[in-house]
């Protein structure tokens, strides 16, 4: 008997193989054990303590005697802790060869290589255990000289196909063995200090050259899309018609169809661009892909919107595009059909293609999914297409991915996350949508954004969409798109929809719902009404009063159940429900035709929601009406709002403008004089409330 079990009182284990019953699961905690162990599918977890009343798993524990680590098969047997012994091919068992792993490539070795090292296992009597730490992991490879060379090569290899040869942390001054020179009970490098040392001297490190790497970067980033294949932009077929309306008619039919502006943001000097005619039909647009018209027709759109008419010649010429229009004006459609063309005419066909060509970023899963809606209702040449979003099935997502799919319509986060993973490819993307561009950057999505373009080819065509434009919209256009063109249809600045009737009402806090259920309760049968609230906490009340007074009702927030939201939707859209009470997250992508009535409950937190709320109604050519309640804490946004009203032609209360007007003075007096006291003295306090009265 050792020394070693001497001390810990350990008796001499049988000559069985390990049981072949462990589960495999990851123990969490600061350092996770994997064991592989004869005929386990995965690995198995150390429990918390020894004698494991259900005897399903191993125990891994570390002692003071040199750093040993024992590991106890389900019945207390060792059979691999460090000491010497008999390995399948009859050599004696070294000391076990420990190394360091980053732990971003342990995933690589338990999933990819897993087989192989169960296979090892069995064929040698060979014990693999790996440790994941905060950082980096540790492999402990037990048996003989020969066995632990042939795990820790191929292991390296793995590890070699994420970080290269230089996957493993070698650490100098360790000799790879528990307890050994220099290691200090610290599991070390298989290299010898000396031998480390001789490979510095042979090759000393080289300190990088970074303005060396900013100065060639171009040069870099042609390298590493030199291999891709040709691309086809332009396919646009002017008819002799469009062709032909000379510069005053094309003006006046601008003009006429809601101020429709285009503009040309190449960058640097000389002339600019010529702008296509627009399109006033869709025979204009399409003639030459009757695939397209079929779908037109079945549908039963009369004539293209103002959007469409103008930016369906630019993206179909190929230039990268900024569409700037209000909401429910049809922008979905005018990148959607240029896409199904562009994917069909590129010269290596879909089955020779890596992933899919088309990329769509949307910043919520409403809009996701209304995109992929709208995605399949006009079906072409057999597109198959899929929505990935968070909350969704992700495993259902990556198995459709890896099917093949020629459309990819996404939120960012859920994106970025099958990307790190490797779960899809994204280097066959040609053509970009960047849809309601605003949104996601109010959501805080450009870094997923940044790293997911990254992936993308940068020859790539790039449609951005967005019902404003503001700085950082601007700033992004500028970033992601080439020498784009632009169309805004009315004007960039902030303007709610003009078929909408807007009212504004005054009302203390307290009266906000007998303000709201006096609307409900004189509603017709044939309206429909999106209630918005600032918190969910209030739509969840709202719907509870509103199911307790026997109304149908949905309510729609970010902490419902994805199933649940879908099925909110669904209900509001088939009118199984008339009233639908939501945050701001049904303040885009909800596209419900035969909403009659938006009600903001609450004053939204910026006057940008305020316009995207009040699009809800009035869509695709119908007329609407939005109620707003205003309180006196709602006094700050009060002078933004009087221009929205103005731009519609809406009257303007004068209690609105005595709001504004008091608030201005309000920041006048701050400003002066600081924040006034809450002692008294009736004046305006730092609060947001002024004492103005209805």
């Amino acid at each position: 008997m050792s020394d070693w079990e001497e001390e810990n009182d350990v008796p001499t284990p049988a000559t069985t193989a390990p049981p072949t019953d462990w589960s495999s699961s990851w123990k969490g905690g600061a350092k996770e054990n994997v064991c592989f162990g004869m005929g386990n599918a995965g690995g198995f977890r150390a429990p918390r303590e020894r004698g494991d009343p259900n005897g399903s798993h191993c125990q891994n524990r570390r002692d003071s005697y040199g750093g040993n680590n024992r590991v106890f098969s389900r019945s207390g047997d060792i059979y691999a802790c460090g000491r010497r012994g008999r390995g399948a091919d009859g050599s004696t068992s070294a000391p076990p060869v420990t190394f360091t792993v980053e732990n971003t490539s342990i995933g690589r070795v338990i999933g990819r290589g897993g087989a192989k090292i169960r296979e090892l296992e069995e064929t040698s009597g060979a014990r693999i255990k790996i440790s994941k730490g905060d950082y980096e992991g540790e492999v402990h490879i037990f048996g003989s000289s020969k066995v632990q060379q042939k795990a820790r090569e191929m292991i390296e290899e793995l590890v070699a196909g994420d970080n290269g040869p230089g996957g493993f942390r070698r650490e100098p001054g360790c000799d790879g063995r528990f307890g050994g020179a220099g290691g200090g009970g610290r599991s070390g490098s298989i290299w010898s200090a000396a031998a480390l040392q001789a490979s510095l001297e042979d090759s000393p490190p080289q300190a990088i050259d970074w303005v060396s790497m900013r100065a060639n970067r171009h040069k870099y980033e042609e390298m590493k899309w030199q291999d891709l294949p040709s691309l086809k932009k332009d396919f646009y077929f002017e008819s002799e018609i469009v062709a032909s309306r000379c510069e005053e008619e094309v003006k006046a039919w601008r003009k006429v169809n809601n101020d429709i502006f285009v503009d040309d943001l190449k960058e640097g000097e000389g002339e600019k661009r010529p702008f296509p005619n627009p399109v006033v039909t869709f025979d204009e647009a399409f003639l030459h892909y009757p695939g397209i018209m079929e779908n037109i027709v079945r549908v039963g759109f009369a004539k293209p919107t103002p959007i469409q008419s103008q930016a369906w010649p630019m993206s179909l010429k190929g230039d990268d595009l900024i569409a700037i229009a209000q909401t429910g004006t049809g922008k979905t459609l005018a990148y959607l059909l240029p896409g199904f063309i562009h994917m069909d005419g590129q010269p290596v066909k879909r089955d020779k293609q890596d992933g899919p060509g088309m990329l769509v970023l949307t910043p919520t899963r409403e809009l996701a999914l209304q995109i992929e809606s709208e995605c399949n209702k006009y079906s072409y040449k057999g597109f198959k297409c899929v929505c990935v979003y968070g909350g969704g099935d992700r495993r259902a997502q990556i198995k459709v991915i890896s099917a093949g799919v020629d459309i990819v319509i996404a939120t960012p986060g859920r994106l970025n996350d099958l990307q790190m993973n490797e779960l899809i490819n994204l280097h066959s993307i040609t053509y970009l949508v960047l849809d309601e561009a605003d949104r996601m950057l109010d959501m805080g999505f450009e870094p997923q954004i940044m790293k997911i373009l990254l992936d993308v080819r940068p020859d790539r065509q790039t449609i951005m969409t967005s019902a404003t434009w503001p700085t950082g919209v601007r700033r992004m256009a500028k970033t992601y798109l080439k020498n784009p063109m632009m169309v805004y249809v009315g004007t960039l600045d902030l303007a709610a929809v003009n078929t909408v009737q807007q009212t504004v009402l005054f009302c203390q806090d307290e009266e906000k719902k007998a303000y709201l259920f006096n609307f409900v309760h004189n509603m017709e049968p044939e309206d429909k009404v999106l209630i918005f609230v600032g918190k969910k906490i209030m739509c969840d009340d709202l719907s509870s009063d509103m199911c307790l007074r026997g109304l149908a009702v949905q309510s729609l927030h970010g902490d419902r159940e994805q199933c649940d939201r879908e099925e909110a939707l669904k209900d509001f859209k088939e009118s199984v429900v008339r009233i639908l009470v939501a945050t701001d997250l049904a303040s885009r992508g909800l596209d419900v035709t035969d909403v009659t009535h938006v009600f903001n409950f609450d004053f939204p937190r910026n006057i940008e929601e305020y316009v995207h709320r009040v699009g809800r109604t009035g869509r695709a050519g119908r007329s609407g009406a939005s109620i707003t309640l205003v309180t006196r804490g709602d006094w700050r946004k009060a002078a933004d709002l009087i221009p929205i009203l103005e731009r519609a032609g809406q009257e303007v209360p004068d209690e609105l403008v005595l709001m504004a007007e008091r608030y201005e003075k309000h920041k006048r007096e701050k400003m002066m004089y600081g924040p006034r006291g809450g002692g008294g003295g009736g004046g305006v306090r730092d609060r947001g409330e002024s004492n103005w009265r209805f």
